[in-house]
């Protein structure tokens, strides 16, 4: 499966500058001209190939940082490449946190970030195949209904069907078909596989009620 690199920069002369450098050693390239147009990509949701980002870190309107916020809520994790025209310390030291795989300052040397997007891309391909089965785990959670929802959450406390009835005010009879439709949604053979699950989507296991 071919990578895809994204570039996104609101000056125009430098994206196509950039999308021209990754044409000239073979990687495909998609190029936003301001990040709303890359977040309504559907690939800022659910990536179809690896892939890494190259993304400008001052636009107006949303930043680079809002961004990494938006993706970090999807649950899209890529490797950034942040972009500057001007690199201070701190904000070397926040993009870190961010995410950014690298944090390079403009006129940025082509071999810079070459060397960037390929260690970028080594990374994605490695990651590729868990986000996807993280993705689907993701949509399998959001088809259950809110009752469900609270099924599944009780349960992988470890609630009994009657201590989930008492707790929700609905009858024994009523849990057990929520419970089994949660378990087949999840594609969940045991209550183990709901609580493995729950991990990987960082639903907390401590009770809030």
């Amino acid at each position: 499966m071919e990578p895809i690199v994204y570039v996104v920069d609101d000056d125009n002369a430098v994206r196509q500058s950039i999308v021209r450098l990754l044409e000239s050693e073979g990687y495909p390239s998609v190029d936003f001209p301001n990040a709303d147009a890359f977040l309504s990509h559907p690939q800022a949701s659910v990536p179809s190939a690896p892939s890494c980002l190259i993304l400008d870190l001052n636009m107006p309107g949303i930043d680079g940082f809002d961004v990494t916020g938006v993706l970090k809520d999807r649950g899209r994790t890529l490797p950034i490449i942040f972009l500057t025209g001007y690199g201070t310390i701190p904000l070397t030291v926040r993009a870190m946190k961010a995410g950014a795989r690298e944090f390079l300052t403009k006129p940025v040397e082509p071999e810079l970030l070459l060397a960037a997007v390929a260690d970028a891309l080594t990374v994605a391909a490695e990651e590729f195949v868990q986000q996807q089965e993280h993705f689907a785990l993701r949509q399998r959670h959001q088809s259950l209904t809110p009752r469900e929802q609270e099924v599944f959450e009780l349960a992988i406390n470890g609630l009994l069907n009657k201590q989930i009835a008492a707790e929700l005010g609905v009858s024994e009879i009523t849990v057990k078909v929520h419970r089994r439709r949660v378990m087949d949604k999840m594609q969940a053979r045991s209550l183990a596989d709901l609580v493995h699950a729950a991990g990987t989507l960082q639903i907390s296991r401590s009770r809030s009620r």
